[in-house]
């Protein structure tokens, strides 16, 4: 008998230690390995505060607000300022950047006439005034793992004290003294939950809580009870306080947002209160620890109540445990639950320029690596630039939508905001309705771009300086020719024929037939391959009918057309990321800055002259006449047949902008370049700080005649001849752009076209489309 009883007592022996060695492995595996699939997150760029640079102080305070800064009489913590006119004390937070850590400061910040007039150090008299301070960038967006829980990773450092104290007043008083279950514990939180009619203490240790959490289901059988057990003792053997502590901390379950599962404090801390875990404070820190209870039930938006009662209840525990002061405890307790609104998420804000960031990380990652890799990717978004795009869009369609009697919301847009040096796409709207993410228009919606094609035939006209200038006659003269079984004969939009023209006038007057006339004498090869050069990639087909505008870009492409003439013919290609980061604040991926000189830089700072005129004395003038004093800007409007289609390119010295404005239907709607896209880009690039175009010439162009026009150097008209021949018609009014892919049928002409059935017999008259491939 005594044989088989030590038999029993040995298997159960063994069978207990192969299964204790087999949860020693999970418990290992998991803790040891990557904890959570953590989800990419998007940030905006950082403000960069520098002497000297363009800022109002309205615009600083929004990217404060925006930050979640708190205004207050005396900044004294990290997140806070306070504004006196222009003059502003900002506490900045600490954030690792990919070069480096960026320090907390007290920032004095100075602004006068629009600028920063002075930045200095205000935390001790003895710190140096910084050359340049980043603020801490925006988060706009997260891209969450599959089963959609997220989280904030905090290190044990990042902890507040407050915070752990808090808790292990509250959910394990034993914490640092037991082994991972804490017999006497349950028997008091038995005997204080007894007496106190409710659940007041948890029973579990923090141990067995994250044993629960991170390894077991919820499950209330006595076979996970047991597991629990033996796991926690185990994960104490391994590993020391502080590491459990740091998982518990991000691991533990406090809320749902929709789909999204809310896990651990740091997180938490932003999605309840729209703060960082170190800025909490008393009453929010007993917030969020009294959510470990119950985080559904206990809901601070869906049952305040219920919230509050649980907040004041751990303030008391607080108090009992020496956390803090019985003062510090009533003063907390009449203080209102604190949580913020919109719940601290920044997913959905911008989900049209994430959409361009996710189809560029596409190119050097896998979903699942932006899905579980926990990445932090910086982007070039600037948060006020997007701010005036979205105010201005949907209320300038709709006083166009209520001018013209349109129904409301029949127009539609799209913009697109880039810098002229950098190419960083500063800003993105596919719609009208910001923060919609529908069909993305600046990215996916490609339509026929009308005049916004004329100034790279003015272009590869001007980088031949022995044959062209901007002075130079053109013939504003009728063309006909055949295409296909078509006759194509463009018209100007006003009918006239104005004859002999200087260059300029005829591209800041968009004259059609003038433009047509200069591309045919140049080829059409050559004005395909000048678009190439400036950016464009998608395929364009080689007829006479690009030249007024039959190619179908989106906005993004036309974006990085004008970014290379505005660069001064050095190519930038578009990027929406700066540098991607790992989870310790490693560097993956760099996306420098890549420029390339793809057209002559005399030919560039000419083309920009003629379209600065566009906005002074063609057909921009409504913009020319709202530009501040010493603002030069550039451009071109564009309208396409029947006026489906109406754009404005332009770029300041620093800022290139594309819009589009049209129906989705592509119904004509009434509005050119310069009555409909002119009028939304005036109206959010006239709000945001620009830089005047340059007005120093690039070497070998000289300035020369009476309106002192560039001129490539051995160029110069003759002394006396005043630059230019004598103006005929009008100069300036608005324009009909003539874009079309193919001739239209006889049926249904086009206002500046005509499409005739083609004679059956050749007529010298006639231009056959083949005599202008090269």
């Amino acid at each position: 008998m005594f044989r088989w009883a030590l038999l029993v007592v040995v298997g159960v022996g063994l069978a207990g230690t192969l299964y204790s060695v087999h949860l020693d492995r999970i418990v290992r595996g998991k803790f040891e390995g990557q904890r959570w699939a953590l989800p990419a997150r998007v940030y905006a760029r950082p403000l960069e505060i520098y002497a000297d640079r363009p800022l109002l102080g309205d615009q600083l305070q929004a990217e404060l607000d925006r930050l979640n800064y708190r205004r207050v009489e005396t900044p004294a913590a990290p997140g806070s300022y306070s504004r006196d006119g222009e003059r502003f004390l900002i506490r900045t937070r600490s954030f690792r950047f990919w070069d480096g850590e960026e320090p907390g400061r007290t920032l004095q910040v100075n602004l006068a006439d629009g600028r920063v007039a002075e930045l200095a150090d205000a935390s001790d008299g003895s710190s140096p005034a910084p050359a340049l301070v980043r603020l801490d960038p925006m988060l706009i967006a997260s891209i969450y793992p599959t089963h959609n829980e997220d989280r904030v990773l905090v290190r044990r450092k990042e902890i507040p004290d407050l915070l752990v104290r808090t808790l292990i007043a509250v959910e394990d008083r034993s914490f640092y003294r037991h082994l991972g279950v804490d017999p006497r514990g349950i028997a008091r939180a038995a005997f204080s939950n007894l007496r106190a009619g409710g659940v007041v203490e948890g029973a579990s240790t923090l141990t067995q809580q994250l044993v629960k959490n991170f390894y077991l289901s919820a499950d209330r059988t006595f076979e996970r009870k047991i597991n629990e057990a033996l796991m926690a003792l185990l994960l104490e053997r391994r590993y020391s306080k502080d590491e459990i502590l740091e998982a518990y901390s991000n691991e533990i379950y406090l809320g749902q947002d929709g789909s999204r599962a809310i896990h651990g404090f740091g997180l938490a801390s932003d999605f309840f209160f729209n703060k960082p875990l170190e800025e909490l404070g008393i009453p929010e820190t007993a917030l969020l620890v009294g959510l470990v209870q119950a985080p559904s039930s206990l809901d601070p938006r869906r049952h305040p109540q219920a919230a509050l009662k649980r907040r004041n209840l751990v303030l008391d525990l607080m108090v009992r445990d020496g956390v803090i002061s019985t003062a510090e405890a009533q003063a907390a307790k009449a203080a209102p639950l604190g949580v913020a609104e919109g719940g601290g998420r920044a997913v959905g804000e911008y989900p049209n320029f994430v959409s361009l960031v996710r189809r560029q990380l596409q190119r050097d990652y896998r979903e699942e690596d932006l899905r579980s890799e926990g990445l932090n990717i910086f982007t070039t978004l600037d948060p006020s630039v997007q701010a005036e795009v979205e105010r201005a869009l949907p209320a300038r369609l709709a006083e166009l939508e209520k001018k013209r009697r349109m129904k409301a919301g029949s127009l539609e847009a799209a913009a697109v905001v880039t810098s002229v040096a950098q190419g960083e796409v500063l800003a993105l709207a596919g719609g009208r309705e910001a923060g919609y993410a529908g069909f993305n228009r600046a990215l996916d919606s490609v339509r026929s771009i009308g005049s916004l094609v004329k100034p790279a035939v003015y272009l590869a006209a001007l980088s031949k300086p022995e044959r062209y200038s901007l002075t130079t006659s053109i013939q504003d003269t009728p063309v006909s020719m055949r295409v296909g079984d078509k006759i194509w004969a463009p018209k100007n939009y006003d009918h006239r024929v104005n004859g002999a023209v200087p260059l300029h006038r005829a591209l800041s007057s968009s004259l059609n037939l003038a433009t047509v006339n200069l591309g045919l004498s140049l080829g059409i090869t050559e004005v395909t391959e000048t678009l190439y050069r400036l950016g464009a990639q998608r395929r364009i087909s080689k007829v006479p009918a690009i030249l007024l505008g039959a190619v179908s870009l989106s906005p993004l492409e036309v974006a990085q057309i004008y970014q290379t003439i505005a660069a001064g013919g050095y190519r930038a290609p578009l990027r929406a990321i700066r540098e991607v980061m790992d989870p310790n604040g490693r560097p993956l991926n760099r996306y420098p800055l890549a420029v390339e000189a793809v057209v002559d830089p005399r030919a560039a700072y000419l083309t920009t002259w003629a379209m600065q005129r566009v906005v002074t004395h063609g057909t921009a003038r409504w913009l020319g006449a709202k530009l501040p004093k010493g603002m030069t800007m550039a451009g071109k409007t564009g309208t396409t047949d029947d006026m489906r289609d109406s754009w404005f390119a332009g770029f300041s010295g620093d800022k290139v902008a594309v819009v589009w404005v049209g129906r989705d239907d592509y119904q004509p709607m009434g509005l050119a370049g310069g009555t409909g896209a002119l009028r939304v880009w005036g109206d959010f690039m006239l709000a945001i700080p620009n830089e005047p175009l340059s007005d120093v010439p690039p070497d070998g162009v000289v300035l020369a005649g009476r309106d002192q026009a560039p001129y490539v150097a051995g160029t110069t008209p003759a002394a006396g001849t005043g630059g230019e021949k004598k103006k005929t018609g009008r100069e300036g009014g608005d324009e009909q752009d003539i874009a079309q892919a193919e001739p239209k049928p006889a049926a249904d002409p086009e206002p500046a076209v005509e499409a005739k059935a083609a004679p059956k017999a050749s007529s010298s008259k006639n231009l056959f489309m083949s005599d202008f491939y090269n």
